[in-house]
């Protein structure tokens, strides 16, 4: 029951403020994104996030296949400044709002490669974590807004299966340094995770498929 409640409460929180590992507001549809402007303005993220959206480079993450709402929302506030990162912050001021809508909407058309777990020791744990918390210290289990199979809910939790571990092990710990300030119930999460535990949730992810 304590699992249950703690669970119910994450979940109420998040439809209050949707995380930033979560989309934000959907974006303006004034009109049907266009896919093949959205590969051409997909041109300039080419060498860190591959030409599929597969990046092949651990510290830049995997963006086919994610959920168009939550790609425009990270654009907008690297473009912003709410969320801190200077490349992506360059990046992100020359597109246009349709610009980050056609280009998120081409990424989520492109298929995601599996990714896999490299830390047997770890993995039993970060798959405790993902899919039942840990109870006595009211921390909620990551599959309860991510999904089981970590496919996410579209418009309101992002995909994180396969996403490199290196990558999602950095957010998490930004989000509990307050590095990443542009979600609360991320931070609030990511605060009560120690570093082995970032480290076996983030291997676990990345073997979700």
């Amino acid at each position: 029951m304590k699992l249950l409640a703690s669970l119910l409460m994450a979940i109420t929180v998040a439809g209050a403020a949707v995380p930033s590992f979560a989309a934000g507001e959907p974006a303006s549809k004034t009109s049907k994104p266009d896919l093949a402007k959205g590969e051409a303005s997909y041109a300039i993220c080419v060498a860190c996030h591959a030409a599929d959206g597969n990046s092949a480079i651990a510290a830049n993450p995997v963006l086919a296949q994610q959920h168009p709402e939550y790609l425009v929302k990270q654009l907008q506030e690297f473009k912003s400044g709410k969320r801190n990162d200077p490349v992506m912050k360059g990046m992100a001021a020359t597109l246009s709002d349709d610009d980050m809508r056609n280009v998120s909407a081409w990424l989520a058309s492109k298929k995601a490669k599996p990714g896999f777990s490299k830390d047997k020791e770890l993995v039993s744990l970060g798959e405790k974590i993902y899919r039942g918390g840990i109870q006595d210290r009211n921390i909620a289990a990551c599959a309860a807004c991510h999904s089981p199979n970590g496919a996410g809910i579209p418009s309101q939790y992002p995909r994180i299966s396969g996403q490199h571990a290196d990558y999602t092990a950095k957010q998490l710990v930004d989000f509990r340094d307050g590095k990443r300030g542009n979600n609360l119930v991320m931070t609030q999460e990511a605060s009560k995770l120690n570093d082995r535990e970032i480290k076996a949730v983030a291997d676990y992810i990345a073997g979700l498929r």
